[in-house]
């Protein structure tokens, strides 16, 4: 049979990845190329490239569509200016609180195919997501309320940078590299940048002496395996499932790396004397249902992203979240 010869053929991709080498996420894409691999009896071979080793992270959404290479691991979020389904693919301000319940938006509630009607539209694959948690927030001022952060400056980007701005922060649009100066000259009071352990190592702890969980402005993330269609349609069946199997694999180990990483990075943190504050949950979801107006203006009226933000807010209700 054809489709079985197919199948014992040899496959050799190249994908780049979001993340440096050596970082956390970056050792878990090892992972997956492992396990794909590893599914396929090692006929599905595909090479792992770090943020920018092919191209500039920016280029890498045309690189992939254009064939340049099979395969990025992206954040929907970067290219939601152009299509605006993808804010609400990648991360939701004041959204899903447990990447358990966003998750469960993907595989139990069509979030998947939604996501995949949305790339194709862009002439790209979606395969599947990498759900985690929060991002933080780090502070030079004591910030214990939602209301408190109204007036203060605070840098943040994409969707949150507009419902951030909704609840009143002077937002500052700022480079991830410019974080750390802005937080000590004062051109900022608050920010987001990245994970908790990303910021440690960025040396936030000298120069930000709060942190502030839940990260209401990124509660929970998803970043996205896509692919080349052409290459993506010209695989077995088998390797099309192997690639479905690893990413739900990488997706919940990952996250459990990265809740035991914060507990312990939490301690050295407050070995350097900060403090880190705990948002009041009743206060987030008043906040919550004000997001929500937030949300549907950021579909800029775009039938499908309106679709995938009724279907999330539904949920969110049956979840008692709003």
């Amino acid at each position: 049979m054809p489709a079985v010869a197919r199948a014992q053929e040899t496959v050799s991709w190249r994908m780049q990845a979001l993340w440096d080498g050596g970082t956390t996420p970056y050792e878990f894409e090892k992972n997956f190329v492992a396990r794909v691999a590893e599914l396929t009896d090692g006929k599905f071979d595909i090479k792992l490239f770090s943020a920018g080793q092919l191209v500039p992270a920016a280029q890498a959404f045309d690189a992939v569509r254009s064939g340049a290479f099979q395969m990025m691991k992206t954040f929907d979020g970067y290219e939601a200016g152009k299509i605006p389904s993808f804010a609400f693919t990648s991360t939701i301000p004041f959204g899903f609180p447990d990447p358990d319940q966003y998750e469960a938006w993907f595989y139990e509630l069509g979030g998947l195919d939604m996501a995949r009607e949305a790339y194709a539209k862009a002439g790209l694959t979606y395969i599947a997501p990498t759900v985690y948690g929060e991002e933080p927030m780090h502070s030079t001022v004591k910030i214990e309320s939602i209301a408190d952060m109204a007036g203060k400056k605070g840098r943040f980007v994409g969707l949150a940078s507009a419902v951030m701005g909704d609840l009143g922060v002077a937002v500052t649009p700022m480079a991830t590299a410019e974080v750390y100066s802005g937080l000590e000259k004062g051109l900022i009071d608050f920010a987001d940048r990245g994970d908790l352990t990303a910021n440690y190592e960025a040396g936030l702890a000298e120069v930000a002496k709060f942190i502030i969980l839940p990260g209401v402005h990124q509660p929970t993330t998803a970043t996205s395996y896509v692919a080349n269609t052409a290459a993506f349609g010209a695989l077995p069946d088998s390797f099309k499932a192997a690639l479905a199997v690893a990413a739900r694999e990488i997706s919940g180990s990952l996250r459990q790396r990265i809740i035991v990483q914060n507990t312990e990075i939490l301690d050295k943190y407050r070995e350097k004397g900060v403090e880190v504050l705990q948002l009041d949950p009743a206060d987030i979801s008043a906040a919550r249902g004000k997001a929500v107006e937030s949300w549907k203006k950021a579909t800029k009226g775009d039938p499908l992203a309106t679709k995938i933000v009724d279907s999330q807010v539904a949920f969110m209700q049956s979840l008692g979240l709003i």
